[in-house]
């Protein structure tokens, strides 16, 4: 087992057409947004969610889930994981058996409280995961779609006697939103969740699988990733910061398809070759459909990164 000893961080485009990418339940579930600059937030957890349930349905063991259809508390989840009648902390066994089997847990980390038993004191045990997303925004600002208006008819008497009877919803959408996501891999904190090169690659594949498979509801589908890149630098005491700010867009309105725009890294790309003592590999991945100025990010900077290239595919 190769515990991960290396700090990554990653920069995450994925667009979402015609769709709601995170609806807000304190908004009548429209999209979340920053209304001031117009454009498009999603959370973190949002994200996870997508990650974990592809891996679930790769039967890979998760921590955060329902157990045979059931929704259970921490407690019942961690007797059922661990075989326990009886639970009231947590030993050395008991941490091996986790981190051995959950998956989420040696990427995310996670908060477990044990329930107190009569007359015992209650426990907790924190895993903090060395994998952590900030919040995703778009890069364009974005539009609700116009009309938000939901008609369904079923079959029945409604209160005049008659066959049908209708109802009315909102199905709230956006036009497109070009979402970015930063996040970092802590080497620091892998070995405490015993976070092997394994998983780290595994990420990597499921941030491109996880979205348009595990995104297939209604008001999800539409949605791809475009865009991936995962530094991983040499020592494990090295960041360099969220890479959003250093990606534009030759057109940020009026935007409803990947045809519209151009992306331009040429910012990036002089912050990596100002910076590439520090890095150990760059591994990548960019949609044929999404048009970079000056060509292929992954062709302008092989003269400088040849060796340290790598496709995620």
């Amino acid at each position: 087992m190769n515990i991960y000893s290396k700090n990554s961080e990653i920069l995450f485009l994925y667009d979402a057409k015609m769709t709601n990418p995170n609806g807000d339940p304190d908004d009548e579930n429209k999209p979340r947004m920053d209304y001031e600059k117009e454009i498009n937030l999603v959370s973190d957890v949002r994200l996870k969610r997508y990650i974990r349930d592809y891996l679930e349905s790769k039967n890979y063991e998760i921590f955060v889930t329902k157990i045979d259809g059931e929704t259970v508390d921490a407690t019942e989840r961690l007797k059922r994981l661990l075989g326990k009648d009886k639970l009231t902390n947590l030993t050395k066994e008991d941490v091996d058996i986790i981190l051995s089997r959950l998956i989420d847990v040696r990427l995310f980390g996670a908060t477990m409280p044990i329930k107190a038993q009569e007359g015992e004191k209650g426990a907790s045990s924190t895993f903090t995961g060395p994998v952590q997303f900030t919040w995703g925004y778009s890069l364009n600002k974005v539009e609700l779609v116009r009309s938000s208006s939901l008609t369904s008819t079923f079959a029945g008497r409604d209160q005049a006697g008659k066959g049908e009877y209708g109802t009315f919803g909102k199905d709230w959408r956006l036009y497109y939103s070009l979402i970015s996501f930063y996040g970092i891999i802590s080497g620091y904190r892998a070995k405490y969740t015993r976070l092997t090169e394994e998983d780290v690659k595994l990420l990597d594949d499921v941030l491109l699988r996880a979205i348009p498979q595990m995104a297939s509801t209604r008001s999800k589908v539409g949605q791809k990733p475009r865009f991936l890149l995962r530094v991983e630098y040499k020592t494990p005491d090295i960041f360099l910061g969220d890479m959003r700010g250093k990606i534009h867009l030759d057109k940020e309105e009026g935007l409803r398809d990947i045809s519209d725009f151009e992306l331009d890294l040429c910012e990036l790309k002089e912050f990596f070759g100002q910076n590439q003592e520090k890095i150990e590999k760059i591994y990548i991945f960019e949609d044929p459909e999404l048009r970079i100025k000056n060509g292929s990010f992954k062709e302008q900077i092989k003269n400088v990164f040849d060796n340290k290239l790598q496709d995620i595919v």
